[in-house]
């Protein structure tokens, strides 16, 4: 097995892609920064630092919250606690999804994705609740897993946008997928 793991880990490293990798694989993650741990599917070889893989986890670092937090801020400011959480999770499972970039950072800067990038609205701080509720996005196990959209019916002028599948509303956004 051991043999296989090096053998995927230096076909990757070259080919600069991602594989799976089985539960039982033991690696860690070396990292200069603080890491909370996150339930994905991917396993992610970053060829100029570190290995991430250890039961199916990837690890978002202190900066990725902290623009998270800013970004939910931004989107979320008066929706209630769980549309806040509902909106982290929308980053979270896009980085799971392939259509989508696979860094928080290059998910919420992604061309036309989220108005606070477009308006700069994203450079503000970050207040306790957002914070509070990247936190509860990241330890809930997604409880929202399925959710990669989200959107104001009242204020959305995006023809396509309408038409995703809405799962859920919350406040004054609908979650869809």
């Amino acid at each position: 097995m051991k043999q296989l793991l090096f053998i995927a880990i230096i076909f990757t490293i070259i080919s600069g892609s991602y594989i799976y990798i089985p539960s039982i694989a033991n690696a860690e993650t070396i990292s200069k920064e603080e890491t909370t741990t996150v339930a994905t599917r991917k396993f992610a070889v970053d060829k100029k630092e570190n290995v991430k893989a250890s039961d199916e986890s990837a690890d978002i670092t202190n900066n990725e919250k902290k623009l998270l937090a800013r970004l939910v801020h931004a989107e979320a400011k008066g929706e209630p606690f769980a549309g806040k959480v509902a909106v982290a999770d929308v980053v979270l499972n896009r980085l799971d999804d392939k259509q989508f970039p696979d860094t928080v950072e290059s998910v919420i800067y992604e061309k036309n994705a989220f108005q606070p990038v477009q308006n700069g609205s994203i450079d503000k701080a970050a207040d306790k609740e957002s914070m509070e509720a990247v936190e509860e996005a990241l330890n809930n196990g997604k409880e929202n897993k399925e959710l990669l959209y989200f959107y104001n019916p009242d204020t959305a002028t995006s023809d396509w946008i309408f038409t995703r599948k809405v799962i859920k509303h919350i406040g004054n956004h609908a979650f869809s997928i």
